[in-house]
C-alpha cells in the first residue's frame, strides 16, 4: 500500500544510539549544574532531611569533604543556605561575620578554590519567625528588610563569595545590593538574582531541611502569585535595571513557560532552580516503584535546559553528573 506514497521517515535517524546522539537538540552537562547545600552549625554533622532522600544538612568541618567528588565529576558551582545555632527577630546570623555561611564559604574557598561559591542572601533561615525579613505589626517590611541584606551581602562578599543570591523578593533589593556591593570595593562580583520567584507549594521539603517555616501567615506578600506571567517579566527587567548578572526563575519545573519567556525576551544567562518539591516528588515515587526514578530526573533536567536555563540550581546535580559520565 505504500509504494506509491510518499514517507517521511524520521524514524531513520532514530534507529541507533549513536545516531541519536549525533543529532541531538539540547545538550545536558555536568557545567549546567549548581549544587544547592544546607549548612548547618556544629561539627560532624551529616545529617540526612526526611523530606529530601540523597540530602544532608552539613557542618562545616564536613562540606568540602561532600564538595570536592562533586567537582571532580565537572560541577562547577555551589549554592549555599544556612542554619544558624541560634535565631532572632532580625536574623542577625545572615550578616554576621562569622556567621555560619561565612564560615563555610571560607571554608570552600581554601579547600576547594577552583569552585565557584554562590551564597543566597535570604533572612528566612536566620529569623525566629522564618519570614524572609523584619517583621512590624505582623507585617513583612520592605525598605528595613533590604537594609539588613545589603549587610549580608557585604558580609557574604567579604567572606569570599564568588556571587551573591538575594532570594528575598523585595522591591528594590538588587539595585541596593548592588551599591552596597560597590561601595565595600566588590565592583565585580556578580549578583544572581531570584528574579522571578512563586509563592509556590513546591517549597515544602526546602523548609524542612533550611529549618525556615514561617510561625504565622506566609509569603505571598512578597513572592509571585503563580498565575502571573507578565509581572514575572516586569521583575525581570526591573532587576536587570539595577544591576543583575543572571536571573533566575524558580520554580524550575512547574513554570517551563516562564522560563521560555524569559528566554525569548532577555538576552542575558537564564537559571531554572528544580526545587525541593520537584526533588522529592521523584524520588517518592522512584522509591515506590512508580517511575524510573533516573530517566524521570534527566528527562526534568533535559526539559529546563530545553525551556532556556543556561544553568540549572538542583539537588539532583551530583547523581545526574554521575550519569553523564557513566560513573
Amino acid at each position: 500500500m505504500f509504494e506509491d506514497i510518499q514517507i517521511d521517515r524520521h524514524r531513520r535517524l532514530r534507529m541507533k544510539g549513536r545516531l541519536r546522539d549525533m543529532v541531538r537538540e539540547t545538550i545536558l552537562t555536568p557545567n549546567d549544574f549548581i549544587w544547592p547545600l544546607f549548612v548547618v552549625a556544629g561539627r560532624d554533622v551529616r545529617r540526612e532531611v526526611p523530606s529530601m532522600p540523597g540530602v544532608y544538612n552539613l557542618s562545616v568541618d564536613r562540606l568540602a569533604g561532600e564538595v570536592e567528588p562533586a567537582v571532580a565529576l565537572g560541577i562547577p558551582a555551589v549554592l549555599l543556605f544556612g542554619i544558624p545555632e541560634k535565631k532572632d527577630e532580625q536574623g542577625s546570623g545572615a550578616y554576621d561575620p562569622e556567621g555560619v555561611v561565612q564560615q563555610a564559604i571560607g571554608e570552600l574557598k581554601r579547600r576547594v578554590p577552583e569552585l565557584i561559591v554562590i551564597a543566597d542572601c535570604c533572612l528566612c533561615e536566620y529569623t525566629s519567625h522564618g519570614h524572609c525579613g523584619v517583621v512590624r505589626e505582623g507585617e513583612i517590611v520592605n525598605d528595613e528588610s533590604v537594609e539588613l541584606l545589603t549587610r549580608a551581602a557585604v558580609a557574604q562578599a567579604e567572606a569570599g563569595a564568588d556571587m551573591i543570591a538575594p532570594s528575598d523578593m523585595f522591591d528594590g533589593r538588587v539595585a541596593a545590593i548592588r551599591a552596597a556591593l560597590d561601595e565595600a570595593g566588590f565592583v565585580q562580583l556578580p549578583i544572581l538574582s531570584y528574579a522571578a520567584k512563586y509563592a509556590s507549594a513546591f517549597y515544602g521539603p526546602f523548609r524542612d531541611a533550611a529549618q525556615s517555616t514561617p510561625a504565622f501567615g506566609d509569603r505571598r506578600s512578597h513572592q509571585m502569585d503563580p498565575p502571573n506571567v507578565r509581572e514575572a517579566m516586569r521583575e525581570i527587567e526591573t532587576d536587570l535595571d539595577e544591576g543583575a548578572d543572571i536571573i533566575m526563575i524558580k520554580p524550575a519545573l512547574a513554570y517551563l513557560d516562564v522560563l521560555r519567556a524569559a528566554r525569548d525576551r532577555y538576552d542575558v544567562p537564564l537559571a531554572g532552580y528544580n526545587v525541593s518539591g520537584e526533588y522529592a516528588m521523584v524520588k517518592a515515587a522512584a522509591r515506590n516503584g512508580w517511575l524510573d526514578g533516573d530517566r524521570a530526573m534527566m528527562e526534568i533536567l533535559t526539559a529546563i535546559k530545553r525551556a532556556g536555563a543556561d544553568l540549572i540550581l538542583t539537588y539532583h546535580a551530583v547523581e545526574a553528573a554521575r550519569l553523564l559520565k557513566g560513573k
